[in-house]
């Protein structure tokens, strides 16, 4: 990689980077993103176009993150069941692991910015949600997970562990770990067949 598109690439990190530390500390500015990341506005907007951009490129890799950490466990697994189970686990190791990436992606998923980003971020989910029912194909066609929409299968699997998240992250009390070992069966029990 050249050198100009190297520092282009580590400037880009660090406004990234800022963007999430000032987000967690409650003062989402662009001010706030300067001041700790030391890059100019300017440069903030070659690289991301507006503050809005950037919030949204934060959310692209947030969810990039979460998303490739369930696909690596998920096609570790050999069954359905235990992919399910691989699908929950990694989502809360995730979000136990990474509760400020996990809380700005919450956070941010209504934001009033998104629906003008909505093609990258739709892009970011695809590449990944592809490679999930792909695993899930297989399954489906052999009749161990219930064959039916692939929204549906998807609030099934993930929608459940994704407000369980969002509840955690915005400080109700709940144990993750036991809820890691207690969700997986009743998902499985709502995507399986016959169930």
């Amino acid at each position: 990689m050249p050198v100009k598109q190297r520092r282009g690439e580590e400037t880009k990190q660090r406004l990234l980077d800022a963007a999430l530390t000032v987000h967690e500390q409650g003062e989402f500015t662009v001010q706030a993103v300067q001041l700790v990341s030391g890059v100019s506005l300017g440069s903030l907007y070659h690289h991301f176009g507006s503050f809005d951009g950037l919030a949204a490129a934060l959310h692209a890799r947030c969810l990039a993150e979460l998303l490739d950490g369930v696909v690596i466990e998920l096609e570790r697994a050999s069954t359905a069941r235990t992919g399910v189970t691989a699908v929950v686990t990694a989502y809360i190791t995730f979000v136990m692991d990474q509760p400020t990436k996990a809380r700005f992606l919450h956070s941010s998923a209504n934001a009033a910015y998104l629906p003008a980003y909505a093609d990258m971020i739709a892009e970011t989910k695809r590449l990944r949600m592809t490679r999930i029912e792909s695993w899930l194909a297989p399954h489906i066609a052999a009749g161990s997970i219930e064959d039916l929409t692939d929204s549906l299968t998807e609030i099934l699997l993930i929608g459940p562990v994704a407000e369980l998240s969002r509840r955690w992250l915005t400080g109700a009390e709940i144990d993750l770990a036991r809820t890691a070992e207690l969700l997986p069966p009743r998902i499985w029990a709502a995507l399986r067949a016959g169930g």
